[in-house]
């Protein structure tokens, strides 16, 4: 249980990358005042909560109906987040994710902000949203582990919105050499969290 919790939390902090958020959430609040800003942020927050745990919960029987075996896809989910690790070490990760906050600027009302970009794809993107599939199939149903990684994932996005609320205070403390460095180690760990998930994956779906 303590294994599956660490690795839960390890995977959804790396995944979601809160500190990671604060330079693109500046970003797209410029023009919006202080407690605008904290709407939007609160918002964000609770969008992802509730898109992440449905996937949580609705995501294994989904897959059983779709005719996908938890190992394959196990193996499928790995190889993305192992590219996403990879943007993450070489900086790309991030220029991606701010183009689409720029075409969220230019096509959508700032009020629609908490929505897009932040909730989707930034806070509960592919990456997440795969993560949280495999760590909830992973959890064989039992609900004590369920819980455990519901609260994880809350969590996050509250340490999210914490990041958020001091946002300009962090991107002065860190600043783009602190920012660049730490996406780096996590995108290190991202990846040896994703081999990990295509070993287990092969080794489920090839037993012996």
């Amino acid at each position: 249980m303590l294994d599956y919790v660490f690795s839960a939390a390890v995977t959804m902090l790396v995944v979601i990358d809160p500190v990671g958020l604060v330079p693109i959430f500046i970003a797209v609040t410029s023009d919006l005042s202080a407690s605008e800003r904290r709407t939007v942020a609160i918002r964000a927050s609770l969008i992802a909560v509730v898109i992440l745990v449905l996937f949580g919960l609705v995501g294994a029987p989904l897959l059983h109906a779709l005719g996908i075996t938890l190992p394959a896809f196990r193996i499928a989910g790995g190889l993305l987040l192992f590219a996403i690790s990879f943007e993450m070490v070489f900086a790309r990760r991030h220029e991606r994710k701010f183009e689409a906050a720029e075409v969220a600027i230019r096509e959508q009302h700032l009020r629609t902000l908490a929505v897009f970009p932040l909730a989707i794809p930034l806070m509960a993107g592919p990456g997440a949203i795969t993560a949280m599939l495999l760590l909830a199939g992973e959890a064989h149903g039992d609900p004590s582990r369920l819980a455990a990684l519901f609260a994880i994932t809350v969590a996050v996005l509250a340490s999210c919105l914490l990041v958020f609320l001091i946002a300009e205070r962090m991107n002065r403390l860190l600043g783009i050499t602190g920012n660049a460095i730490l996406s780096r180690l996590l995108g290190v760990v991202l990846a040896a969290l994703a081999v990990q998930f295509v070993i287990d994956g092969i080794k489920a779906a090839f037993p012996g």
